[in-house]
């Protein structure tokens, strides 16, 4: 009945709608992210209020807070902990962007475009330190035990990520033990985090882990087909960087498993030599083998498992919003 109603109220409510729940909420973690920014090194206040003023989504502190609200009340901790979550987050981009030496997100130059990749390192490290730095304040070695292992996991993600670049053999669970490790952890140590801080029992700590685990993998793979179906202005960045970069994204992988050897073969190589001017031919392959269709599905089926996860909650319209949430992920265009 849930999900009968979060489908029928999907077509009344947008992600605006859904981040005025809580407002006021997001408001005392974005001041409290402009205060933790302020340092006397310049260059770490102007990086650090270029990346968080971006235009980011900030679903993860979102969804932190929800949880929050659905489990009976926010707590100042809570609000430290969606800070972390945060600069969590805008670290590992700071990296990533160095790493895939990207030059364009969320329809702004990257902070190494504008800065160069050592500052970017830097800076990265500066937030990832200060990140750390927060979370004491919460005297809950339950929840550093957390982000400690949510930080190791993001780190080994990306390193998997490294080695899977420019090699077309990489399979499906590889690919999914990536997400799984790059994407999906902070979303799952957001709606964990959220709570622990209300001190849920185990059952349903576990229960909003898997929530987030299944949502962050559901908004990663529609990433992924984002760039072979969205436009730049609507996605923010290139099109076609995944490909540029030599990573075997699932719409790739599940094209090359169905296209025949010749096509195939496109794909293959474009993989190994990580090339953007092939990117109009194999995105004719993409869409011949329907492996946006497929990369969609997967991504629904992992929502279904969210939003099954969310039974461990009462009804209410916080609750309502974390189906919501789910259920935007896979239809978004951006």
């Amino acid at each position: 009945m849930v999900a009968e109603n979060a489908v029928k109220a999907l077509e009344s409510i947008d992600f605006e709608e859904i981040k005025k729940l809580t407002v006021k909420e997001a408001e005392a973690v974005d001041k409290l992210i402009v205060n933790e920014l302020s340092s006397d090194v310049l260059l770490i206040n102007q990086m650090g209020h270029y990346i968080i003023s971006s235009g980011g989504k900030r679903l993860r502190p979102m969804l932190l807070l929800l949880v929050a609200k659905a489990l009976g009340g926010i707590n100042n901790h809570h609000l430290i902990l969606a800070a972390v979550i945060e600069f969590i987050h805008t670290a590992t981009l700071l990296h990533d962007d160095v790493v895939d030496e990207s030059d364009l997100r969320r329809g702004k130059n990257t902070a190494n475009a504008v800065w160069g990749n050592a500052a970017s390192v830097l800076v990265g490290d500066y937030l990832y330190s200060s990140a750390f730095e927060m979370m004491v304040r919460t005297n809950n070695m339950r929840v550093m035990e957390i982000l400690s292992k949510t930080t190791t996991a993001i780190a080994e993600g990306e390193v998997l990520q490294l080695l899977n670049c420019n090699n077309p053999d990489t399979t499906k669970e590889k690919y999914l033990e990536v997400i799984a490790r790059k994407t999906a952890i902070l979303f799952s140590a957001a709606t964990r985090l959220g709570a622990v801080i209300s001190k849920s029992d185990k059952e349903v700590e576990d229960a909003l882990a898997i929530y987030g685990q299944q949502l962050g993998i559901a908004f990663q793979l529609i990433d992924d087909a984002l760039d072979y179906k969205a436009t730049t202005e609507e996605l923010g960045k290139n099109l076609g960087d995944d490909l540029a970069e030599g990573k075997p994204t699932l719409p790739l992988i599940y094209a090359v498993s169905q296209a025949p050897e010749k096509e195939a073969n496109v794909i293959i190589d474009a993989i190994r030599q990580g090339s953007r001017e092939a990117f109009s031919e194999v995105y004719k392959i993409v869409l011949s083998t329907k492996a946006i269709e497929y990369t969609e599905q997967c991504a629904n089926e992992a929502v279904e498992k969210a939003v099954d996860a969310l039974s461990c909650l009462e009804e209410s319209e916080y609750k309502e919003a974390l189906v919501l949430l789910a259920r935007f992920s896979v239809q978004r265009d951006y």
